[in-house]
C-alpha cells in the first residue's frame, strides 16, 4: 500500500502563530532519514492530541540541522470515549517492545508494565529496569509517528500483581485474556465510554492465582478466537476486536 500522507514529527508544544520551526533529534531524522525538501508536507504533533499540518519553507542541514515551516492547518486528535489500556505483562528479548509497538499501531491509549509471576524479563529498580522501560516508551513514540497518531500512548511505571488489582478495581471495566475461558470477547457487554483495561499474560500464561485475583477485582476472562496467540501479538488483535465491538472506529 502506498503511503501518500505526510509523515509526523513531535514537538514539545505547537506553534502560536504561523511559523514553526523543527530542530533536534527530529530534525535529524527529517533530513537524514526521511530526506525532506522545501515544499513538502509535514504534520508536528505535540503526542496531546494536537496537530498542525505544515509545509517545508526551508532547511538549514549540517550537525544540528533545522527546518522552517509554515503552518497551514491546525486540528485536535480528541481522546476516545472509551480510553484502552493495555496491561502488558513483561516479555523477555524484543517481545515487549513489539507487543508496545503493535498496540500503538492499533490504538491503544495507555500501556502498562506488569511484573507478572511467569514473566522471564524482571525489569528491577535499577538502571536496567529504568533502560528497559525507556525502550518501552521510545517504541510508543516511534509507533505512533508511524501510525500518524495525535497522541502518543503514557507507557506507565511497571506495577506488580497487587497493583493491578487495585486499578481493575477501579476501571469502569476490566478484561482478562485467557485462551481457556468459556467466554469469547465477543460474548461479554462493553461501557460506551470510560476506561477499559485490557490484560495481557506473559508467554507461560497467567497463573491461577492471578487470574483469582483479578477474578476478584471484578475483571472478566475472555479468549480471542480458538487459537492461542503470542504475547506480542494478542493485545493488538484484541484492540482490533474493540474497535469493532464499540465506536472506538467510528
Amino acid at each position: 500500500m502506498t503511503d501518500t500522507t505526510p509523515p509526523v514529527f513531535l514537538v514539545e508544544a505547537l506553534p502560536a502563530d504561523v511559523h514553526a520551526v523543527l530542530d533536534g533529534d527530529e530534525a535529524r531524522h527529517a533530513v537524514t532519514v526521511r530526506r525532506m525538501r522545501a515544499g513538502e508536507r509535514v504534520t508536528i504533533s505535540d503526542g496531546r492530541g494536537g496537530l498542525a499540518d505544515c509545509v517545508v519553507e526551508a532547511i538549514q542541514p549540517g550537525r544540528e540541522p533545522r527546518l522552517d515551516l509554515v503552518v497551514r492547518e491546525r486540528r485536535a486528535d480528541p481522546e476516545p470515549a472509551l480510553r484502552v489500556t493495555i496491561v502488558q505483562a513483561l516479555a523477555k528479548g524484543d517481545r515487549g517492545e513489539l507487543a508496545v509497538e503493535l498496540a500503538t499501531e492499533a490504538g491503544a491509549d495507555a500501556v502498562l508494565p506488569w511484573r507478572a509471576a511467569r514473566s522471564i524479563a524482571r525489569w528491577d529498580a535499577g538502571p536496567r529496569g529504568a533502560k528497559a522501560l525507556e525502550r518501552w516508551r521510545g517504541t510508543a513514540r516511534s509507533a505512533a509517528k508511524q501510525a500518524r497518531r495525535g497522541r502518543v500512548p503514557d507507557v506507565g511505571d511497571p506495577v506488580d500483581t497487587r497493583q493491578l488489582a487495585a486499578l481493575l478495581a477501579a476501571a469502569d471495566c476490566a478484561v482478562v485474556l485467557d485462551a481457556d475461558a468459556a467466554r469469547p470477547i465477543t460474548g461479554i457487554s462493553l461501557p460506551a465510554r470510560g476506561e477499559l483495561f485490557l490484560v495481557v499474560g506473559p508467554e507461560g500464561g497467567i497463573t491461577a492465582e492471578e487470574l483469582a485475583a483479578f477474578t476478584e477485582a471484578g475483571a472478566v476472562g475472555v479468549r480471542l478466537g480458538h487459537t492461542v496467540l503470542r504475547t506480542s501479538t494478542a493485545g493488538a488483535v484484541a484492540l482490533g476486536a474493540l474497535g469493532a465491538l464499540t465506536a472506538r472506529w467510528e
